[in-house]
Parts: structure tokens; sequence; C-alpha cells
């Protein structure tokens, strides 16, 4: 499976909004700030200092992850989704892979992410991937019930 990490461009933005509110339809509901970010992504995380990309597999876009800036060093892990036809071949851990190179490249001192522990999948991969569990902030996400970090300044 040769996937390909691309970034932003206006014409893939309907697969940010489909393959999120997808995969939070499946789980959970999507909230009315899940909503605003999917339906503008560029007003909501690019504008703001944040990057979005999708993984391709064969020229076909699979997956979207996004760094959203929270503030200056610390960025948010989010909107990380994987179509259902490409679920459980390692597209979802390759996806969270680049969304924290990405974080790198872009000399993040922090990288947080909001959770919820029946995604059992997704904590594993978070765990084998360097993130580590700290106290949930609350009022991001009503489903979040488990918010993870690294801290690059740590490495």
């Amino acid at each position: 499976m040769e996937l390909q990490v691309i970034d932003y461009q206006p014409q893939y933005a309907p697969y940010f909004d489909k393959f999120n509110k997808a995969w939070l339809e499946e789980h959970f509901v999507v909230e009315p700030f899940d909503k605003w970010v999917l339906e503008n992504p560029e007003e909501a995380i690019i504008k703001t200092g944040g990057s979005v990309y999708f993984i391709a597999k064969d020229e076909k876009i699979i997956g979207t992850v996004a760094l959203r800036r929270i503030e200056n060093g610390v960025y948010e892990l989010t909107k990380m989704a994987v179509d259902r036809d490409h679920r459980g071949a390692g597209a979802g851990q390759f996806l969270c892979q680049a969304g924290i190179d990405k974080a790198r490249e872009l000399g993040v001192k922090k990288l947080v992410l909001f959770s919820n522990r029946v995604l059992k999948n997704a904590i594993h991969i978070y765990h084998k991937l360097g993130f580590v569990e700290i106290p949930v902030e609350p009022g991001t996400y009503q489903r979040a019930d488990i918010m993870m970090e690294i801290n690059f300044s740590d490495n």
C-alpha cells in the first residue's frame, strides 16, 4: 500500500467534510464546532495558522488529518478520518504519524488530541506513536473523555 501525504487544496475540502462527518455520525454526533470546522477548513484551521492534510492511495483521497493551532507552539491533532472502505489496513496509523511528522516540521512544541475511550484502536495507535494521557480540558468536545499529548521539547 503506497500512501502519500498531500497538503490542503480547496478541491479536496469535500473529503475533509465527508470522511469526518461519516466517522462522527457512526460513533457520536456532529457537534456545532465540528460542523463549522468541517465546512470551513480554510477559515477554521488554515487562516489561524493550522494545516489540513490528505492521504492518497493510487491517486484517490482516502483520509484526512488537521493540525489546529491552539496557541503559540501548541497544536491539536484533529479531524483525523479514513474513508470506510480503507479502514483496517494501516491508513489510520499512517495518517496519525503523518500528523505528528508535520507538527515536528512546523516546530510545534506540544501536540494534543482529544478522543474517547470507546475508540480503543485509535487510543492504541496514539499510545504506540508516543502520545501520553493528560487531564482532559473540559469544553472543547462533549464526546472527549481522554486527552493526550506529545511534548516535543521533551524529546
